[in-house]
């Protein structure tokens, strides 16, 4: 009877250590977090801030994912700049559908916004709007955009152009 216990905890170990030394061999999947452009300035404290705000697919704005002063998804925050609006919820473009007062469809200085975009019209080629917004094609860029999308159009405050 001895025997057979001294076998079965010598299988019960085996197993054991073998079953560590294979979960072990196996490299760990890591997550991609938006932390690769985060200038070396800001040290350790922000990669681990990112890992815990990571970007959804609607677009939440990660104050630790920034990098230079501007988060990686930066039109609404673009945008705030250009109009005198400092107010960080504007970062995330959906929430400018409620700033300012409805203005009922597009026009020149209208603010329009789309599910992931925002932007400010400023003029009119032909039957397009042309939109002035940050991060389109991740520059500061005035072209005809297609406005059918779009959720809100807004007259805001501040006289920038």
């Amino acid at each position: 009877m001895n025997k057979k216990l001294v076998s079965a905890l010598f299988l019960c170990a085996g197993a054991m250590i073998f079953s560590q030394t294979d979960a072990q061999a196996r490299p760990h999947k890591k997550r991609h977090y938006a932390t690769h452009h985060v200038s070396k300035a800001y040290g350790h404290h922000v990669r681990r801030a990112a890992k815990k705000h990571r970007f959804g697919r609607r677009g939440r704005v990660a104050a630790a994912a920034m990098s230079g002063g501007r988060p990686s998804r930066w039109c609404g925050w673009w945008l705030g700049n250009h109009l005198g609006q400092p107010d960080r919820k504007l970062w995330l473009a959906r929430n400018w559908a409620s700033v300012g007062s409805n203005a009922g469809g597009p026009g020149i200085g209208v603010v329009v916004v789309w599910r992931s975009h925002v932007g400010i019209i400023t003029g009119r080629a032909g039957s397009q709007w042309i939109v002035k917004s940050g991060n389109d094609g991740r520059a500061v860029r005035e072209r005809p955009r297609n406005i059918s999308n779009a959720i809100a159009f807004r007259h805001v405050g501040g006289g920038a152009s």
